[in-house]
């Protein structure tokens, strides 16, 4: 069982509550521009986090290369991908892909109902915690910070268990 989302990360940092010294407070200077990238993320009960970065958007081409990233890292046996309504998920082209591969089983989620999903509390971690208050200079710089937090974060699987008790989806 994998559940599956994206996200994007941009230049523009998530502020965060800091202390500092009473009577100075805390600058964040930034670059103040928009570049992006995309994530795809998968996590497992067990406690797996397994991640793609794209430099474009995420449509079917990439969720595609990620279901072979799943297939490629999940041996011998099934996988069922629980993941959103979006319409990367429904397009032809990976739902032709879906059909050549008897391994993969695909359910969405209800519409509305992201706190359902523990992939969503893997990217609200992530931005929040591992890269709160972080500004890069560039896209490459921020990349390899969200690289290096997501490593941190793998090899935790009690954390990333943690997102699947938080998404009360076993209630």
């Amino acid at each position: 069982m994998v559940f599956v989302d994206e996200s994007g990360f941009s230049l523009i940092p998530y502020v965060a509550k800091t202390w500092a010294p009473v009577g100075e407070t805390p600058v964040l200077v930034h670059q103040g521009r928009w570049p992006k990238f995309s994530a795809i993320s998968g996590v497992t009960p067990a406690g797996r986090l397994f991640f793609r970065v794209h430099e474009e958007s995420i449509r079917g081409p990439q969720v595609i290369a990620f279901l072979r990233h799943l297939l490629r890292h999940i041996r011998r046996r099934p996988i069922v991908v629980f993941w959103d309504s979006g319409p990367h998920h429904r397009s032809s082209l990976v739902r032709t892909f879906l059909d050549g591969q008897p391994r993969l089983e695909t359910h969405r989620f209800p519409g509305y109902s992201p706190e359902l999903n523990p992939d969503e509390w893997v990217w609200s971690y992530l931005k929040k915690h591992e890269l709160a208050s972080y500004a890069p200079h560039d896209v490459g710089e921020l990349r390899r910070g969200v690289r290096l937090s997501v490593m941190r974060m793998r090899v935790r699987p009690e954390l990333i268990r943690s997102f699947v008790d938080a998404s009360h989806l076993y209630d």
